[in-house]
């Protein structure tokens, strides 16, 4: 590990490359989404959580975990969600203060419509131009980047 505290030409390139995915990448499925069935990427994700769970159910504070976002962005997200009836909250019988988010019938038939164009939209823009070989490295290199921001955030 360097002592320099500037990134080189090379590094700040991948830097800003890297940060120009991260902001553009999610703006694509955001419009594919929002065009394929008025969905947002947060929307999307929340749903697909939820299908995944136990009886389509989480714990509002697991799902905040998995999410990787804070109570307060999970629980306005949910509301707006509520509101469209995609989900519901229920309340928690061994926690008075807890509550579960629920996977509505509707929300199922959403996220199931909206599924295969998004699948289509990550296969195309991520996986299709790269070999098994690239998309091994590149599941590598991500881990490795994963593992070291897990550090970080203990």
């Amino acid at each position: 590990m360097s002592t320099e505290p500037w990134l080189t030409d090379e590094q700040q390139e991948i830097w800003r490359d890297w940060l120009s995915v991260q902001t553009r990448l999610p703006a694509v499925l955001n419009r594919e989404l929002q065009a394929d069935q008025q969905l947002s990427l947060p929307d999307f994700d929340v749903l697909v959580h939820l299908s995944e769970a136990e009886d389509n159910r989480l714990r509002m504070s697991a799902l905040a975990e998995e999410l990787n976002w804070e109570q307060s962005r999970l629980s306005h997200q949910v509301s707006r969600m509520e509101k469209r009836g995609l989900v519901y909250r229920e309340p928690c019988p061994q926690d008075a203060r807890g509550s579960f988010a629920c996977l509505t019938d509707q929300g199922r038939g959403r996220l199931e419509a909206a599924a295969p164009g998004h699948a289509r939209t990550v296969r195309a823009l991520l996986f299709d131009h790269l070999d098994a070989d690239e998309q091994a490295t590149l599941a590598g290199l991500v881990r490795r980047v994963l593992d070291r921001v897990a550090v970080a955030e203990a």
